[in-house]
Order: C-alpha cells, then sequence, then structure tokens
C-alpha cells in the first residue's frame, strides 16, 4: 500500500474528485519494459495512492499506451496526447506520474501541459508530493523539475555517445556488418562464407571498375538475373542475408560502404531533426564526408577492396552526379554531345555545360554560361559541337592506331573473364536453389509419416523449392543460348577485325552515344575549347590521361564570311576558276572536292558562289551573267530562246535541230547559253518545212 502524503483541504477539494483521475505509466524502451518490471509495477501501483486521496477505482484510468516509447517527443506517444486531451475537455482533475521525466523529457510538451493544468484547474502529483500548477511555488518548483528532466537526458545520452566513441576509437565497439561481412566466434569481422555472396559483391565492384557507374552495374545484374545480397534488418542480430533485385540504391549502398574496403568507421551519419520524414518514428540522419568521419581505422579487417579502390570510388560517384560548375562531369548519358562534362571553357576555364537546339534538338553546342546564370551577364562562348566533336573523334582514333592489335586482345580477354565471372554467378545460384531444395526433403523425410499436419506443409514447402529449382534452370538455359559461353571461331575473327578497325567500331549503329563517351573518357580527361583565338577556327587543347597535352584547330561554323576561316584563299580559289571560265555550278563543285566548307559548315552550291562574286564584285563567266538570255547577242547571233520565237517552235524544237545539224551554233565551254547562226533565207526555208510537215501530219490525220 503507497501511502500518500498530506494533503491541506486548499489542494484537494471536491471539485477535484468530481473529475477523474490519471495514471500515466511509461518507460522509454521495451529493454526497460523487460527487464526493469519493478519500475513498472511501482507506477501501476500509484492507483492506490489515488484511491487513498478520495477518488473511487472506476474513476481511476490508467494509460499506459506509451510503455517503450521515448519521452524526448510526442510524435508517437499515443498515450501523452491521450492526456492532454482529456485535459482539454475538462475531464481530468488530477494527473499522476512517479516523477516529471515520465510525462515528458523535453521543455515544449512539459510546460504545454503545466499551462492546460493550470487553465482548467488540474493536480500534478509525482511520487513525493501533490502540486496544484495554479499556485506560485508549486508552478516554480513543476518548472524546475522539467527543466532537470531534460537536463537529465542530456547528460545521459552524453555519457553513453562519448563512450561509445572511445569505445570505437579502440575498435572494440560492434557495428553492424553489411550482408557481403560477419563475425566470426572470436568476435572478429571476416568475410561472409557463403561463396554466392562473395562472388556477387566482387562482381559488382569489377563492374562498377569496367563501367565507372552504379546504373550500368545495376542494369548489368538485373539483365544477367543477378539479385543482390542484404542484410535483413529485423529480427535480433545476426541477422539473415535475404537476396533481392538490383536497384540502383543498393548498388549504391554497397560502393558507399567502407567496411567492404576493410575499414573500421563510426561517425558515418549523425542526427538531423530537421530532415525527419513525415509519419517516420526515427529522426532524420545526414551523411557525413569522409573527412570528418569520427573514427576511421583503415586495414582493420578483411575486405572486397583497397582503401585506395574505396576512394577512387568516392570521387567516381561523385563525378557522375551532373554538375559541371562544380567540376563534376557527371556519368556519360544518350546525348550526341561527344565532350559531355569534360569540356572547359579557354577563356575562363570554368566547365561548360550542353545544350541542344533545332526543331528536333539534336544540334548540340557547349555553353560557358557561369556569369550569365550568376550575374546575368551574357554566357562567355558558345561553341557549336558537331565540328569539334569530328576532329576530337578523328585525333583520338588516329591516337589509337599503334594499339589497335592490343585493343583487340584486351577485347578478347575481357570477354573471355565476363563470360566467366557471369558462369560462376549462375553455378552459384543453381546450387543454392538444389542446397535449398534438399534441405526441404529431409525436413520432409524427417517428418513422421502419421504427423500430417505437419508432413502437408512440409511438403508444400519442398514443392515450392523444387519449383524456384525449375524457374533457375530454365533461366540458365535461357541465358546459355542468348550469351554462349564459349565464342566461335566465327566470332573471335569477327572480334579481333573490329579491335583492328577502330572507326569502324566507332562508328557502328550499335555504338551508342554513352559508349564512345566512355570509350573517349579512358583516354582523355578533359578538352579546353576557345574560339576567339584564330578566326574562323575552334582551338582545342587535348589534356590526355597518361598526362600529355595536344593543341588543335577545327573549322566552326560562322554566321557571315567576314569570319570564315580562310576567306582570302576561298577568295582566290574563285576568281581563279571564274577567270578560266568555269560557272558557279561547277565552280562549287570544284570547291566541295577540294574540302573548303561553306560558313554555315554545309557543302558549298551555285548560289553561294554566285553571292560570293557578287560581294567582291567578280565578274560572272558567264556572257549574259545571271540575266536571261536575250533574244539575241551582241554579235548577232541567235539564243535558244531568239530561234524558238523566229520559227515559230519550241526551245527543245530547236535543241532538237541543233543535235541534227539543221541548225548551227557554239558554246564558250559545257554549260554556257548557246550562239546560233541564222540567216534570213535559213529562217525562210526552216519555216517552211515546218509548214510542209504540219500539213502532212494534217491530212495524215
Amino acid at each position: 500500500m503507497v501511502t500518500p502524503p498530506t494533503l491541506s483541504d486548499d489542494h484537494l477539494t471536491a471539485a477535484h474528485r468530481a473529475k477523474l483521475a490519471y495514471i500515466y505509466v511509461r518507460q522509454s524502451s521495451l529493454t526497460q519494459v523487460k527487464q526493469h518490471q519493478e519500475s513498472t509495477e511501482l507506477q501501476y501501483r500509484l492507483v492506490e495512492r489515488a484511491e487513498a486521496w478520495g477518488w473511487p477505482r472506476d474513476r481511476i484510468h490508467v494509460i499506459d499506451e506509451d510503455l517503450g516509447k521515448s519521452g524526448a517527443g510526442t510524435a508517437e506517444r499515443s498515450g501523452f496526447q491521450k492526456l492532454i486531451t482529456e485535459i482539454s475537455l475538462g475531464h481530468a482533475g488530477l494527473v499522476i506520474s512517479l516523477d516529471a521525466s515520465r510525462l515528458a523529457r523535453n521543455n515544449r510538451d512539459w510546460h504545454q501541459l503545466l499551462e492546460l493544468c493550470s487553465l482548467f484547474g488540474v493536480l500534478i502529483a509525482d511520487g513525493e508530493r501533490l502540486f496544484d500548477p495554479c499556485a506560485y511555488h508549486d508552478r516554480l518548483l513543476l518548472g524546475l523539475s522539467g527543466i532537470m528532466s531534460e537536463a537529465e537526458l542530456h547528460q545521459i545520452k552524453l555519457r553513453l555517445h562519448q563512450g561509445q566513441r572511445q569505445k570505437a576509437a579502440r575498435g572494440e565497439l560492434s557495428l553492424p556488418v553489411p550482408a557481403g561481412l560477419a563475425y566470426d566466434p572470436a568476435g572478429a569481422v571476416t568475410l561472409n562464407p557463403d561463396e554466392e555472396v562473395q562472388a556477387r559483391l566482387a562482381l559488382v565492384f569489377t563492374t562498377f571498375r569496367a563501367w565507372h557507374s552504379a546504373h550500368a552495374v545495376m542494369r548489368h545484374l538485373r539483365a544477367n538475373g543477378l539479385p543482390l545480397p542484404v542484410r535483413s534488418s529485423r529480427g535480433p542480430a545476426p541477422q539473415d542475408v535475404i537476396w533481392r533485385e538490383a536497384t540502383s540504391a543498393r548498388v549504391l549502398s554497397i560502393l558507399h560502404n567502407p567496411a567492404y574496403a576493410g575499414a573500421y568507421v563510426y561517425g558515418r551519419r549523425h542526427q538531423a531533426p530537421g530532415q525527419t520524414r513525415a509519419g517516420s518514428r526515427r529522426p532524420g540522419r545526414t551523411v557525413v564526408p569522409i573527412a570528418e568521419w569520427a573514427v576511421c581505422r583503415q586495414a582493420a579487417h578483411a575486405g572486397y577492396i583497397s582503401w585506395e579502390e574505396f576512394m577512387a570510388n568516392q570521387r567516381q560517384l561523385v563525378d557522375n552526379t551532373n554538375h559541371p560548375a562544380a567540376g563534376h562531369p557527371g556519368a556519360p548519358r544518350k546525348g550526341l554531345a561527344l565532350l559531355q562534362g569534360i569540356a572547359v571553357c579557354g577563356r575562363c576555364g570554368r566547365r561548360m555545360s550542353v545544350h541542344y537546339t533545332g526543331p528536333n534538338g539534336d544540334y548540340p553546342g557547349y555553353v560557358c554560361q557561369t556569369d550569365r546564370d550568376q550575374t546575368g551577364a551574357p554566357s562567355c562562348q558558345v561553341v557549336r559541337a558537331l565540328a569539334v566533336d569530328a576532329g576530337v573523334t578523328e585525333i583520338l582514333l588516329e591516337a589509337l592506331k599503334p594499339d589497335q592489335i592490343a585493343i583487340a586482345l584486351a577485347a578478347l580477354g575481357q570477354l573471355d573473364r565476363e563470360a566467366r565471372q557471369l558462369e560462376r554467378q549462375w553455378a552459384l545460384r543453381r546450387e543454392r536453389a538444389r542446397y535449398e531444395a534438399e534441405r526441404a526433403r529431409r525436413q520432409y523425410d524427417a517428418v513422421e509419416p502419421e504427423n500430417r499436419l505437419v508432413a502437408r506443409s512440409l511438403e508444400r514447402v519442398w514443392e515450392e523449392k523444387l519449383r524456384v529449382v525449375e524457374g533457375i534452370e530454365q533461366d540458365y538455359d535461357r541465358w546459355r543460348r542468348e550469351q554462349p559461353l564459349v565464342l566461335s571461331d566465327d566470332d573471335r575473327d569477327a572480334l579481333w577485325a573490329l579491335g583492328q578497325n577502330l572507326p569502324q567500331v566507332w562508328h557502328a549503329s550499335s555504338t551508342t552515344a554513352a559508349d564512345r563517351k566512355r570509350m573517349l573518357r579512358f583516354i582523355i580527361r578533359e578538352v579546353i575549347l576557345d574560339q576567339t583565338k584564330l578566326k574562323g577556327h575552334v582551338w582545342l587543347k587535348i589534356l590526355w590521361h597518361t598526362g600529355a597535352t595536344s593543341e588543335h584547330t577545327v573549322q566552326r561554323r560562322v554566321h557571315t564570311y567576314n569570319d570564315y576561316a580562310d576567306l582570302d584563299q576561298l577568295r582566290q580559289r574563285i576568281t581563279q576558276l571564274n577567270a578560266a571560265g568555269t560557272m558557279d555550278k561547277e565552280v562549287a563543285q570544284v570547291l566541295n572536292q577540294e574540302g573548303f566548307t561553306a560558313a554555315c559548315g554545309c557543302r558549298f552550291q551555285g548560289e553561294t558562289v554566285w553571292l560570293l562574286r557578287t560581294r567582291w564584285g567578280i565578274a560572272p563567266a558567264k556572257i549574259n551573267g545571271i540575266a536571261a538570255n536575250p533574244p539575241r547577242w551582241p554579235d548577232g547571233s541567235f539564243s535558244v530562246q531568239g530561234a524558238a520565237a523566229a520559227l515559230d517552235v519550241t526551245m527543245q524544237t530547236v535543241l532538237t535541230y541543233l543535235a541534227d545539224g539543221l541548225l548551227t551554233g557554239h558554246q564558250l565551254r559545257r554549260g554556257q547559253p548557246w550562239q546560233i547562226d541564222l540567216a534570213d533565207d535559213q529562217i525562210r526555208d526552216l519555216r517552211a518545212r515546218l509548214q510542209r510537215t504540219r500539213r502532212s501530219k494534217k491530212e495524215a490525220s
């Protein structure tokens, strides 16, 4: 029996007893509920104290919904919310709790409770005495009690965290390990003894080493039907390893985990209450940069990769984020811009971003727009990508010519290694499925035949495992048909030929834009562009991964011929061809054959040559320039149009007469207008001939 303290009549009145008494019971964790049962029992016995103060048992309500919940907040404390509601509705006359820390561990909730109790005249009792929140001194004591409860929680957490950190600094704090690692009986961290788990994780790191993209690793695993091992987050430690479909998040969790590099790390994340998700019971957590990890002991246990490779993977993942302004090129994407992410402005040194124009968005360009984004100033420069990409491609393929045989051998070796890796993954997966089926069979055989209740369930489990085995075998057979393990001689010969002809591989329709970018980045680190150094050219400086640099120029498209790269040479050549009597259309053909390109980057046309001649004042090679042919030329000869009018026939008939020898004429050169000799008597004879021909046709009809 709990003896209540002596109370004055001023505190406890009939008005209080006319309302309900509430006993609030709480323990901070399920472990406390299970192991500290005496404290829980002591809180339940507070009912006797309420009875001693005059409340009948049926008017005493116990609120124990918050057993196993922390008092640091009210988000998940339905019992505390219920208590606040009952006080606000005026149903409560007395609230009893063992101490202030049971009701709340933060001042916000505690002072909200005091304010409501003061407003509705509710008394508060703890394990020692009864308080009236309406009384000044009692309110002061209650406020101090709440402050001490919150400070006590802070000190408890501080001591616990300091102890954890000191233990982690010695490498003695037991931390959860991912699926690829396990604790041995002595407590040391080792590789997971499951060979399939080891092989699958090794495949993840090998594939990322080749493709440099977590998304590409995920696609590779899903294309080959290979799930990933995951450590279950439920149940007591150590949790079992389960298999789940590969996702980008799961691949990234493997690549970001330093434990796979053999490192013992404490403090990778810290709490961020402002980032708590709606409806989540746990406070938000944010990732801590590697340089700020509280404890990082390298080579603390066995791992799948070295620490150097782990750090290289982190840098690659950061670079895969598409943020050119911060120096991160991003992963190769499907856009046509070959230098996406590695183009650098030669004027200001910043990374250039990619934008696409044209009716279908298929004309890429490299833009330095940091000044425009930050200050509203004009873009530093805009470089059209097609000509630059073509020039870089030519330079790259020329540089790789001496290594084509080595590349072909490396490609064949890589295909063989990938085939062997995938075959081993499938072998381990099939072995696991057969083991599970055999285990289910042994369990079925071990049950007594008469115990049909258990036998039927085990029989169903056995049948399910057999169906899983059959499904995996069918998937394996399908994979073998689609991707043969051993390349045929014809396939090897074809791959050898392709390896020795890199331009064919590069320009093949099956080679995607992302593949080209990936190949380029293996050789070239970045390309500096500047189209203001040389007139009509883009200046390139290529930084190779070997540390070497090379400078090149590429002719670019311009809006006007005033910015044309080889303007003097072009003008001189057009003048020479025109002086030789070459017509504009033929001049355009010669210019195209000699490698000249128009200002817009396309081939020359006759109209373009005429436009340039007109601008430069070059007389036309054609005797009448661009004007229509007159009936008669200055020397008295007829044009085709004039002869047709004189003879009253069509121009085609005149051309036929010229071909048959009925008319004589000449051209200064092929393509020039005809100059036809036609006398008056010849005109009369041809007209008479035409009349006879027309009369004969009329009579015949």
